[in-house]
């Protein structure tokens, strides 16, 4: 059984397509020439360290930031003609580095927002089954974000993304600063999420958490993105 969701992916060669993106923020210019594809059912790699533009290329995937050229094609959509709010409404899941969990919130409620603000039909469902992939998540649900781990927090973060990411998640650095035993968890996690057919970007300095689920890998350094064969 796929993750529930009203909308069906539409299956097609390539889920994302950038080509040739530039984006600059302020004077420098952070993203040169960035292309890069992910096809139907993959988890593809970002690799590069800290400040060549890992995040920026994340971003600029979900509209925060806009590009001074180039495109971005989504399952049929050209991303960058489509507003930031409409993004979040194809199938895309975003989980940031700093996961900007709503502290006032508990865990459930976090996970919630995205069905606040977006609208999700039949939301119940995909909450099912993200407590079924992620148990945890289930137990933390009426604890306060404030109260949890770091690590416990990232798993949070996870689940809030895979509320709308029923196709496409975009993870900026999952293993960062948790426990190994935690960053396995979360391997295991996009292991099981890739058997049900959702595709990922995942973002990372090194490929020590990642390297044996990745499909392909991409390198980015200064801002200029190319595929590890």
């Amino acid at each position: 059984m796929g993750p529930p969701m009203t909308a069906k992916a539409h299956w097609v060669p390539d889920m994302l397509k950038a080509s040739r993106l530039n984006v600059d923020i302020g004077p420098a210019t952070i993203i040169r020439e960035g292309s890069l594809d992910i096809r139907t059912g993959q988890i593809v790699g970002l690799i590069g360290a800290n400040g060549a533009g890992k995040t920026t290329f994340l971003r600029t995937i979900m509209g925060l930031i806009a590009p001074i050229s180039g495109q971005v094609a989504f399952d049929h959509f050209e991303l960058t003609k489509t507003p930031p709010h409409q993004r979040a409404k194809l199938g895309i899941g975003y989980m940031p580095e700093d996961r900007r969990l709503v502290p006032s919130q508990t865990s459930e409620e976090n996970l919630l927002t995205p069905v606040w603000s977006v609208g999700i039909p039949d939301w119940q469902d995909r909450l099912a089954w993200i407590y079924e992939l992620i148990p945890e998540v289930k137990a933390l649900r009426q604890r306060p974000a404030t109260s949890i781990s770091g690590g416990q927090q990232k798993l949070v973060a996870l689940a809030r993304a895979l509320m709308l990411g029923n196709k496409l998640l975009l993870l900026d650095e999952p293993s960062e600063g948790i426990a190994p035993i935690l960053a396995r968890r979360i391997s295991g996690i996009l292991t099981g999420m890739k058997a049900e057919g959702v595709s990922a970007l995942i973002a990372e300095s090194n490929t020590q958490h990642c390297e044996n689920l990745l499909d392909r890998k991409f390198v980015i350094e200064r801002g200029t993105i190319s595929e590890s064969i």
